[in-house]
C-alpha cells in the first residue's frame, strides 16, 4: 500500500503536522486492520494523536517533531495493537504489529 499524507485529509478539528512519505504496511498489520481502519490511524498518527503511549513517549514524540526523529504511534486494535513509525526524514512511515518490529 502506497498513501500520502496529501490524500489523507486532517482529523476532525486536527491538522497534519508532518509529512508521512511513503506509507507502506507489512502483513500482519494488514490481516489485523482493513485498508479503510489503517487510513485511519495514518491520520490520527499524521495529527499527532500517538494513540496508546505513556507520557514519556508521547514527549519523544513531541521532541521528534521540532528535531526531525522517528516518530511512534501505538493503537490498540481488537485483540492486538498496532504501531505506526515515521522515519526522522519523514520520507517514510510503515505500519507494522510490535512483534514485526
Amino acid at each position: 500500500m502506497q498513501t500520502r499524507v496529501e490524500w489523507l485529509p486532517a482529523v476532525e478539528g486536527g491538522t497534519v503536522r508532518f509529512e508521512l512519505g511513503r506509507v507502506v504496511a507489512t502483513p500482519g498489520a494488514l490481516d489485523l486492520i482493513d485498508h479503510e481502519g489503517c487510513l485511519l490511524l495514518l491520520r490520527r498518527h499524521a495529527a499527532g494523536d500517538w494513540g496508546d503511549l505513556d507520557g514519556h513517549d508521547r514527549r519523544a514524540n513531541e521532541r521528534a517533531l521540532k528535531y526531525g526523529t522517528r516518530l511512534l504511534s501505538s493503537y490498540p486494535v481488537g485483540d492486538g495493537k498496532v504501531w505506526i513509525i515515521t522515519e526522522g526524514s519523514r520520507s517514510s512511515t510503515c505500519v507494522l504489529l510490535p512483534s514485526e518490529y
